[in-house]
């Protein structure tokens, strides 16, 4: 059989981390038979935090299976180490047959850490901010990344997830039982939060998805909205303002006093789907459910920061600095116009007036989990070092 029989996702508890490696893992699982566990990585702190994943994880990477044990020894990941020896050997399996799959800089080095301790293989999606992706057998990178181009990269435009075609209809039910709409018209509106680039106002709000709530309610739509773990109180109070003003609003789910996911029941039962530019994940799964996904422009956070950016983005406009040493909001730009330029988004601004409708991609279009799953099988074979 062709690709790992299992599959272990380390995650750090970020959902948003959580919900990239699942979507590798589902593919896997459909394209190779992969069995998939999920298991938490130590909770690190401070200090112990520190030493483990910035001083102690720079070693890693020259280290082979006893520095790796080591590590684990020192940063609390000995019960996950035991953890996996026990389902490897329940399942009848050798080291070589697993890969160990992570999501961000936290979980990186215990997915490269156990998967040399056994011989296995390991993957990162994003660039591990110590480790870079070269220790990695598989580096799912996003391409506002900038890697160099190397054999164990794989490059996405946005954020692979567990958006799965298939459960789209299931989860619109279930949505759409405990949130009943009055009209057959949907729109669904996903709302990011503030970060080191955007900030997500009052103002704004009001003066933006105030004026949708006006529009869907004049064309008689209704419309459902779900906030990040990002979104401040600030700004979720202002929508909760809005929403007792304009009747258009039938869901409006707060992620900090909600911490189920709509977002599938809302690809699957919209129209159309509106998203702050602000989340490379919310629109990436839009795109990936078949959706032309309307960007709304949030608010940048002023000050040397974005002068500094605006700067890095003139010199490379000019020719001056390669494209590559852009960061910060205009890398994120890039990427959003190479989503427009491949017809998976545009500006909400230029829908030409009322809903345009779901773009027909479906199991055939846009997914990068998919792809890099098919991508880790197609290596899997020629790759044959792994991480010991």
């Amino acid at each position: 059989m062709r690709g790992p029989r299992a599959v272990f996702i380390l995650s750090d508890g970020i959902r948003g981390h959580a919900n990239q490696s699942r979507g590798l893992g589902l593919w896997l699982s459909r394209l190779a038979g992969s069995l998939v566990h999920e298991l938490e990585i130590p909770k690190l702190r401070g200090m112990s935090r520190f030493m483990a994943l910035k001083v102690g994880g720079r070693q890693l990477p020259r280290g082979g299976k006893d520095a790796a044990r080591l590590w684990l020894e020192r940063s609390g990941g000995m019960p996950l180490l035991a953890d996996v020896g026990r389902l490897i050997q329940e399942e009848g399996l050798s080291g070589r047959d697993i890969l160990c799959l992570s999501t961000g800089s936290a979980a990186a080095p215990f997915s490269l850490a156990i998967a040399r301790v056994f011989g296995g293989r390991s993957a990162t999606v994003m660039t591990p901010s110590v480790l870079g992706a070269f220790p990695f057998d598989f580096a799912i990178i996003p391409a506002h990344d900038s890697a160099m181009p190397a054999q164990n990269i794989f490059e996405t435009l946005g954020a692979p997830n567990a958006i799965d075609m298939d459960t789209l209809a299931g989860e619109a039910e279930r949505l759409l039982e405990r949130f009943p709409p009055r009209s057959a018209r949907r729109w669904g509106v996903l709302v990011g939060g503030d970060d080191a680039n955007y900030r997500i106002s009052g103002r704004w709000l009001r003066r933006v998805i105030g004026a949708l709530a006006e529009e869907a309610l004049s064309l008689g739509t209704d419309l459902y909205l779900t906030t990040s773990r990002r979104t401040t109180p600030e700004a979720e109070n202002e929508l909760l303002r809005i929403a007792s003003e304009i009747p258009a609003f039938r869901m409006l789910l707060l992620a900090s006093k909600d911490p189920s996911n709509p977002v599938p029941g809302m690809l699957g039962s919209c129209e159309e789907i509106f998203c702050t530019e602000d989340s490379v994940s919310m629109v990436s799964e839009a795109a990936t459910a078949g959706f032309m996904v309307n960007l709304l422009r949030v608010e940048r956070k002023a000050g040397a920061r974005l002068a500094l950016q605006k700067a890095t983005s003139w010199l490379a406009r000019s020719g001056a600095l390669p494209k590559k040493y852009l960061w910060g909001a205009p890398r994120f730009d890039a990427m959003l116009e190479a989503f427009k330029a491949r017809g998976l988004a545009r500006e909400a601004i230029a829908r030409e007036g009322g809903a345009q409708g779901k773009k027909s991609a479906g199991r055939e279009g846009f997914n990068e989990a998919r792809d890099a799953a098919a991508w880790i099988i197609d290596r899997w074979e020629k790759n044959e070092g792994g991480s010991s």
